[in-house]
Order: C-alpha cells, then sequence, then structure tokens
C-alpha cells in the first residue's frame, strides 16, 4: 500500500503531501496516513474498546521534477517505479503552466519509459536467440511484442492488466501500468471552476487546493477545522478524497474486527476469500482457518448489535470459499 507523490517542479507536490502527513511530520518525506473509516465509529461506541486502529497508506514525496519543456527526468522516474500507486500534482494555480499539458507530459513519459525498456529487452532476446533458441522464452518474448504494439499505439498499459499481470511479465514493473491519481492542484477559488478529465481504468482526476488544505491540516482543533470548511462550503476535505481514491485505485476494501480488545480496519485486495483475509491478520489464522463468523455492514446497521443479529439469522457462518465483502465484520474461527 505504498504510493509516490511526484510532478513538475512546483505543482505544489510537498503542499499536498505536508496536508496529507499532518504539521507533526514536516521534517518528513514518507508518512502513514490514515485512511478515513467512519464505520469504526460505531462499534467502538458498542465495545468501548481499549484501541481503535485505522488502515494506513504510505505516501513518499520524491523531490525534483522536470522544468517546463522538460520531461520528469530518469531519476523520478526510476524512483517512482517500485511503488503500488502514482500520484501526480499538477500545476492549475500559478499561471505559469498548462496543467492539462502537464498530464499529457506525464502519461508521454510513462509511456517512452516503459517502450525503452521493452524494446531493449526485445533487443537482447534476438541477440540470444541467435546463441540458443533455449535462452529465450517464446511466451514472454511474444507477450513483450503484444506490450510493444500497445506503447506504439500511444496507450497506457494500466488498460491491459491481464497482459501486463501475466507470469511472466510481473517483474516488468511498468509505469503506465500502474494506477494513477492526477490531483489538479488549483487557486481556493477555482475550486469549483476547474474543469478535469473524467476518469478512465485506474486513471483518476480529482480537483484539490494543495495550499488550502495544508493551511487546514495545521488546525489542530476540530471544530475550528469544522468551522474553517463551512466558511468555505467545503461538505469534504480534499484530502479525504484523496485518499479513498488512493485506497480504490490500489483496488482494496476494508473488513472490520471488534471486540473489547480493539476495533480495527483491514486491507485486503477485492475479491479475496475469507482465508485471506484471515491471513492478513497473521498468517497463522489463515493455515488454521476453519470459519469465519460474518455479518455484513448493512445487517448490522439494520440491527444495531450482534445479539439481535444473531437472532434474526444475520450473524452468518461462512467457508473457504466465501468472498469477502466491503465492511464485513468478521470474527474467525482457527485451530493452529
Amino acid at each position: 500500500m505504498k504510493t509516490a507523490i511526484f510532478g513538475f517542479a512546483g505543482s505544489g507536490k510537498t503542499d499536498l503531501f505536508l496536508a496529507l502527513a499532518g504539521a507533526k511530520n514536516i521534517n518528513v518525506n514518507r508518512a502513514m496516513v490514515k485512511v478515513p473509516e467512519p464505520r469504526l465509529d460505531p462499534l467502538a461506541k458498542l465495545f468501548n474498546p481499549k484501541k481503535i486502529t485505522y488502515t494506513e497508506i504510505e505516501y513518499l514525496d520524491i523531490p525534483g521534477g522536470g522544468g517546463k519543456g522538460q520531461g520528469l527526468g530518469a531519476r523520478i522516474l526510476n524512483e517512482i517505479r517500485p511503488y503500488d500507486c502514482l500520484l501526480a500534482v499538477l500545476d492549475g494555480f500559478s499561471g505559469l503552466n498548462d496543467p492539462k499539458s502537464q498530464w499529457e507530459a506525464i502519461e508521454t513519459d510513462l509511456l517512452i519509459t516503459d517502450l525503452a525498456v521493452v524494446e531493449k529487452k526485445l533487443e537482447k532476446m534476438a541477440v540470444d536467440k541467435k546463441k540458443a533458441k533455449h535462452l529465450v522464452d517464446p511466451k514472454e518474448e511474444q507477450l513483450l511484442e503484444k506490450v510493444k504494439t500497445v506503447l506504439e499505439e500511444e496507450q497506457p498499459l494500466r488498460g491491459f492488466s491481464e497482459l501486463v499481470t501475466a507470469p511472466e511479465l510481473r517483474g516488468y514493473c511498468f509505469l503506465s501500468a500502474k494506477p494513477i491519481l492526477y490531483a489538479w492542484n488549483v487557486a481556493e477559488d477555482e475550486i469549483g471552476s476547474m474543469q478535469v478529465p473524467e476518469s478512465a481504468d485506474k486513471q483518476v482526476h480529482i480537483v484539490v487546493s494543495a495550499k488550502l488544505e495544508k493551511e487546514m491540516s495545521e488546525l489542530t482543533d476540530p471544530e475550528e477545522v469544522a468551522m474553517f470548511m463551512e466558511d468555505l462550503g467545503i461538505k469534504e476535505s480534499a484530502l479525504n478524497r484523496v485518499i479513498k481514491s488512493t485506497y480504490n485505485l490500489l483496488n482494496l476494501i476494508t473488513f472490520l474486527t471488534a471486540g473489547e480488545k480493539e476495533v480495527r480496519a483491514w486491507p485486503l485486495k477485492k475479491g479475496s476469500t475469507a482465508p485471506e483475509a484471515a491471513g492478513v491478520i497473521h498468517s497463522d489464522l489463515q493455515k488454521g482457518f476453519i470459519r469465519a463468523e460474518v455479518l455484513s455492514w448493512s445487517d448490522f446497521e439494520k440491527y444495531g448489535d450482534f445479539k439481535q443479529a444473531k437472532e434474526k439469522g444475520a450473524l452468518r457462518l461462512e467457508g473457504k470459499d466465501y468472498i469477502v465483502q466491503d465492511g464485513d465484520i468478521i470474527t474467525f474461527r482457527f485451530n493452529v
């Protein structure tokens, strides 16, 4: 769950990072950020736990960025490669740059970088085949040719997940295959007027004012924050939308556990089974999985507590094939 924040110099990416990291973390370039989860509150009221734990996303502020008319640069492109998700900040506030041009330049950089990797590998394969055919995996070569065709047609690989997730290509970490959030950073008075492209497959566009979000993050009194937002007519912090969008781009859902010791939110890849969810908590739970006692969030809202839910038959036992749903409250039965 790692996300790299990057962009061209002067885009305001560090302001956005500092807003995410919080006022106490002004001297860091890496921060763990809690994912907003309002469903923990009613569970906490019911169980009065000793501890409440949120899921977290790690954000890294990548320093630097290419100047006007230049690309991002090889260093930045190499630094973002290991990350699961990308957050690109576009300058829509200074009047010195066109954010649409920056968006197009970043997409081009990602495509060209991937194409260079593919072409270099195919050239090496051609040399190796002349030495001995067994030195080249024909399936890998075939897949790389398909990737090359997609890139030459100026299409990002994030729209071809079945291709790039093939076992033969998993080690390539293609940049244009990564999910990406574009934050169009505008002045405070342009938040409602900036028009951004429609979101596409694994590519989301939102409007933010990084300076405003940074100012809000420096307020420590929740009531003061609420008044600040009310004065500006803001219903939800853009920061929350950034975090939620990142979480969704990572293809994650949340399941919950609840008890007197702890009420907790856990991140899980969408489509995961109950044993896989147990493994997020501890590998022993997955190995010794027997059953999952599940209460859906909608049923919890309906009945208000576990006793009534059980009496109404809403608290159910699920086996190894159960696909966990977002908001499921789960107790795992296991034997180690």
